[in-house]
């Protein structure tokens, strides 16, 4: 029998994506103490994945950050860029830190699909780093099945993408594999000064850290996980014959279920309530049907506790 071809991954330009650089003897130190991961857990073949909340615990900003000899690259949204520098040089005062956009500006694109890690050369662990060849290639801090993020000259890296008889997609395409692994995006899904990172399962997508010590929104943070407090989430919906845009309310018959987050044709990610998750649920003239990720067990098994009580 013939054997089937395996496919190869598939890769997207991001237009949307910039660096900052902090150097100086207190970036570690200052950066530590404001954000929500640990940075105790960077190395130089390691990158990770954090947020810089609010006092009050709201999101306000997400990052990748990388070990570059003594200092540290931020790789975040490039239309965020500017905004992230000038809080951050709120927070410095009189620390010796140097905080510079990196210039000139790198391009940066994803691979995604079966075979990604390996064919950057990385075990599909979180954050798993290389550089080779003036290129950074980063498995994906938040989730490895969400794929490989290569960053570097322009040139390089759409000559590394060529060699490699990559097929380049639209960065559409790329967002529907993100929706259906919920894993979310700053200003669609995370709305700054409004979102919660437990709402938003970044605490199993590797981007707290509850045994570092005090960031910033760190009180809130903390309280709504140990009190058990949060009532939504950020889940992937099905829409059928629903035609809705981003910040449409989800219905569950008279009471309001929920609000659609980012969208991609009949996919969507949606903040739901969780007494609702399982229940007749509808927005823009159509059903929403809850299509949890693999690594959301928490919602699979109360989408499927609930759907046995209703056949009972």
């Amino acid at each position: 029998m013939q054997k089937m071809k395996k496919s190869m991954p598939s890769a997207a330009l991001l237009d949307n994506r910039a660096c900052l650089r902090l150097s100086g003897e207190d970036a570690m130190a200052l950066l530590q103490g404001l954000v929500s991961n640990d940075l105790n857990r960077l190395t130089p073949d390691r990158a990770i994945y954090t947020t810089l909340l609010t006092p009050q615990g709201k999101f306000l900003f997400d990052f990748f950050v990388h070990a570059d000899g003594a200092a540290l690259i931020l790789e975040t949204a490039g239309d965020r860029l500017a905004d992230l520098e000038r809080r951050l040089t709120l927070y410095r005062l009189r620390s010796d830190v140097t905080i510079e956009p990196v210039e000139p500006a790198p391009l940066v694109a994803v691979l995604f699909g079966d075979g990604a890690a390996a064919l950057a050369d990385l075990p599909a662990e979180p954050g798993a780093t290389r550089e080779a060849d003036g290129l950074t290639w980063t498995v994906d801090p938040r989730l490895p099945a969400l794929g490989v993020w290569l960053r570097g000259a322009p040139e390089d890296v759409r000559a590394r993408l060529d060699a490699a008889g990559l097929e380049l997609v639209d960065a559409t395409d790329f967002n529907r594999h993100r929706i259906t692994l919920a894993v979310p995006e700053a200003g669609s899904d995370l709305i700054v000064d409004r979102s919660i990172l437990l709402e938003a399962g970044l605490d199993q997508l590797n981007g707290v850290a509850f045994d570092k010590g005090c960031f910033v929104g760190q009180e809130l943070t903390a309280r709504t996980r140990y009190r058990g407090l949060v009532k939504r989430r950020l889940v992937p919906v099905e829409l059928v014959g629903a035609s809705v845009e981003p910040g449409f309310a989800i219905m569950a018959g008279e009471v309001e279920a929920g609000e659609i987050r980012s969208t991609t044709g009949d996919l969507a990610m949606a903040l739901l309530r969780l007494d609702r998750l399982g229940g007749a649920l509808e927005a823009g003239g159509g059903a929403v049907l809850p299509r949890p990720a693999f690594w959301q067990t928490d919602l699979i098994e109360r989408l499927a506790e609930t759907l046995e009580q209703e056949k009972g």
